[in-house]
């Protein structure tokens, strides 16, 4: 669901009129002879919700871990909130959030267990923690469930928890690494409601993803192919440009050129 102004805020970090918070220039990573993240270049806007698209073996993964700030690239360069990501690594961790698709959640731990216990990893102050804990319950409903094990949580509820708990710090960016895999289309609307949220706060949303509905919800996508970029544009104007109705047969478009079967 594109908004205006967060639209002409992409053009303005596409025209250089201002600067990125995520900024990726040739950035490339090699495993022996093998080329997994191939020279890709792209620059992300505050409060922007960017789709990183690419079926399995793209390079999404090895791509979003070198953002991140968790693996080091072999050539190229990237700044995340300001930070180098090879030289500033840590500063990186510091002002970004995290959620994959196999959560970080400790599952023999209670819910307000969970909230307490990454406010802390992430550096919230010890006096906030508690009234921040009871508000964020509140704000998702988890109130009657405040005592319950994660682990017997339903798998929407979970994920749920664990990107609010991603943002609890009030991070720059958030990373979310198919983040919804694995439940119906309802969990996931109800999720990307809560995505909305954090980009109306100005938290900027870097997701993989390989649901194509859901890239209609992105202000832009980037499609990789065998670790190159092909296409990055508003999803509108590849719908455009490919002359289709959907990001799905935009992305059929696209995936038949893949070689690759695995990340």
């Amino acid at each position: 669901m594109e908004k205006e102004t967060d639209i002409e805020n992409c053009k303005k970090v596409l025209l250089g009129e201002f600067e990125p918070v995520i900024s990726a220039k040739n950035l490339t990573k090699t495993f022996g002879h093998f080329t997994a993240v191939d020279s890709i270049s792209f620059d992300v806007a505050k409060g922007e919700i960017f789709g990183f698209l690419g079926a399995n073996g793209a390079g999404k993964t090895t791509a979003m871990r070198m953002l991140c700030g968790l693996l080091k690239p072999t050539s190229g360069k990237g700044k995340v909130a300001g930070y180098d990501i090879e030289k500033q690594s840590e500063q990186v961790k510091k002002n970004i959030g995290y959620m994959s698709q196999k959560f970080s959640l400790s599952e023999d731990l209670r819910v307000w267990e969970n909230i307490r216990l990454y406010a802390g990893i992430y550096g919230v102050h010890e006096r906030e923690i508690a009234p921040r804990t009871d508000e964020l319950l509140r704000q998702l409903g988890f109130e009657s469930e405040k005592n319950s094990l994660v682990k017997s949580l339903p798998l929407g509820w979970k994920q749920k928890l664990a990107f609010s708990v991603s943002i609890f710090h009030n991070p720059k960016i958030v990373f979310l690494d198919e983040p919804t895999g694995g439940v119906d289309p309802a969990a996931r609307r109800q999720f990307w409601e809560l995505i909305y949220q954090a980009a109306d706060r100005g938290i900027t949303v870097f997701v993989t993803t390989h649901y194509m509905d859901e890239a209609e919800y992105c202000n832009r996508v980037c499609i990789l192919v065998d670790g190159r970029i092909e296409a990055i544009d508003l999803p509108r104007n590849l719908k455009e440009q490919f002359n289709v109705k959907s990001m799905d047969e935009v992305f059929q478009q696209m995936a038949r050129k893949a070689t690759r079967k695995a990340d």
